[in-house]
C-alpha cells in the first residue's frame, strides 16, 4: 500500500507529463514564424522505409518564416519535396540546388482564429487529464483512510495538498495556452 506522499508525488508527476504533452502537442500547430518541428510529422519513403525527414535530411531555420532542409543524400530532394508538399500541412517547398527551402505562408486571421481554438481544445484536455489525476490520487487517500492507515486529519490534509497541487497544474496549462495564443495572434 502507497502512503500520501508517495501518492501525491505520483500524481505530480503524472500532472507534469499531462503539461508536457501539451507543450508537445502545441508545439506542432503552426504560428506565423517557422519552426523545423513543424516537419516532425513528414515521413519519406527511403530504400523500401518510411522515416521521419529529420532522419533523412538536415533541418534548418535560413530565417523567420522559412525552413531550410537539406537532404544528407543526392537523389533525395525530390522525395523529400514531394513528401512535404503532399502532407496535410500546406507548405509548398522549392528546391534550389541541393537545398530545399520551405517558406511558410502568412496566416490570415480566420485562420489564427481557427488555430486558437485548436490551442484552447488541447488545453482544456490537459485540464481534463489534470482533474482525473486529482481524483485518482484523492480516490487512493480514501482507500487509505477506509483502510484505517491513515488519520481523518491526514486524509483532509492530503485533499487540500493535492487540490493546490492541480490548481498550479491548471494554472501552469492556462500559461502556456495563453503564451501560444499570443503566438498565434502575432502578426
Amino acid at each position: 500500500m502507497s502512503s500520501i506522499p508517495e501518492i501525491r508525488k505520483n500524481a505530480e508527476h503524472k500532472m507534469q507529463q499531462s503539461i508536457e504533452a501539451l507543450k508537445t502537442s502545441l508545439s506542432k500547430v503552426r504560428t506565423g514564424r517557422a519552426n523545423p518541428q513543424l516537419l516532425d510529422t513528414v515521413h519519406v519513403e527511403y530504400y523500401g522505409s518510411m522515416l521521419p525527414l529529420s532522419q533523412v535530411a538536415n533541418l534548418s531555420l535560413l530565417d523567420a518564416r522559412t525552413i531550410g532542409v537539406a537532404p544528407w543524400e543526392k537523389g533525395m530532394g525530390a522525395k523529400i519535396e514531394k513528401a512535404i508538399r503532399e502532407s496535410d500541412l500546406g507548405l509548398n517547398p522549392a528546391s534550389q540546388g541541393d537545398l530545399i527551402r520551405v517558406p511558410m505562408p502568412p496566416m490570415t486571421e480566420e485562420r489564427r482564429k481557427e488555430l486558437t481554438k485548436v490551442v484552447r481544445g488541447e488545453g482544456e484536455n490537459a485540464k481534463v487529464a489534470v482533474r482525473n489525476l486529482r481524483r485518482d490520487a484523492n480516490e487512493h487517500v480514501k482507500r487509505l483512510l477506509k483502510d484505517k492507515l491513515v488519520s481523518e486529519d491526514d486524509d483532509r490534509r492530503a485533499q487540500e495538498d493535492i487540490q493546490k497541487l492541480t490548481d498550479r497544474m491548471i494554472a501552469e496549462i492556462d500559461r502556456v495556452v495563453a503564451s501560444k495564443e499570443q503566438d498565434i495572434m502575432a502578426v
